[in-house]
């Protein structure tokens, strides 16, 4: 899985038959501190997520585990939406020590 935020929509008015009514969403990579990554993915959404939100994205033949895409041709899935982060202190302190 990774955690992303959700920078775009993708518009398809023709697709594989499978996959209409499908939304696809550009999520870029983010890391714990939310801060941007370099890399980006189109996802089929399953849970209604939107543009600024931040969301799990699952790849690869796990995309195709959520009931909205059993059996669709698919390698990406907004399965998500985050609401929180909880990182632990005792981790932070760790990284920062460890730099």
């Amino acid at each position: 899985m990774l955690l992303g935020k959700v920078i775009g929509t993708v518009w398809s008015t023709r697709k594989d038959e499978n996959l209409v009514g499908s939304k696809f969403l550009i999520v870029r990579q983010v890391n714990l501190e939310l801060e941007p990554q370099k890399s980006t993915v189109v996802a089929v959404d399953s849970v209604g997520a939107g543009y600024g939100e931040i969301v799990l994205v699952a790849q690869g033949s796990s995309a195709r585990q959520t009931t909205f895409t059993k059996n669709k041709p698919v390698d990406a899935v907004i399965m998500a939406i985050v609401d929180k982060l909880d990182i632990s202190v005792k981790e932070q302190l760790k990284e920062i020590i460890e730099d």
